[in-house]
């Protein structure tokens, strides 16, 4: 597997954080802009990759205050595991966000780069909206 990860230090309480990330719904302020063909509901969104697939994903686990583990609803182009893990720095919370892909070596070379930007791209959107 391959791990892209991606922190943030957000000056909101853990159970606000949770609260947010928890139910998908709130994530399609955190995609960027080549997403497109958004629909969810607390449990589960479909959404389009601009040039790349479509992707359906459901909440594979929660447990408050701490973790959000997200996995393909559907058949994805490569088994694929997101996790947002959460830690209380009393007052403030450290957001991590974590991207696992089993990737061949061609594909690799090919979604790196996009994959890790995306990573980024969350946790840099979610210090915004959670401002």
């Amino acid at each position: 597997m391959t791990n892209f990860e991606s922190k943030v230090t957000i000056n909101k309480p853990i159970a606000d954080v949770y609260r947010f990330l928890a139910d998908l719904n709130n994530h399609q302020q955190l995609m960027p802009e080549n997403i497109y063909n958004w629909s969810s509901t607390a449990d589960e969104a479909r959404f389009t990759i601009q040039n790349m697939a479509k992707l359906a994903l459901k909440v594979n686990n929660r447990v408050e205050n701490k973790e959000i583990q997200i996995i393909p609803a559907e058949e994805a182009p490569f088994a694929l595991e997101l996790k947002w893990t959460l830690a209380d720095n009393g007052g403030s919370t450290t957001a991590t966000y974590q991207i696992e892909a089993d990737l061949n070596m061609m594909m690799k070379m090919l979604v790196s780069g996009p994959l890790q930007k995306l990573a980024d791209s969350e946790t840099s959107r979610l210090a915004e909206v959670l401002i």
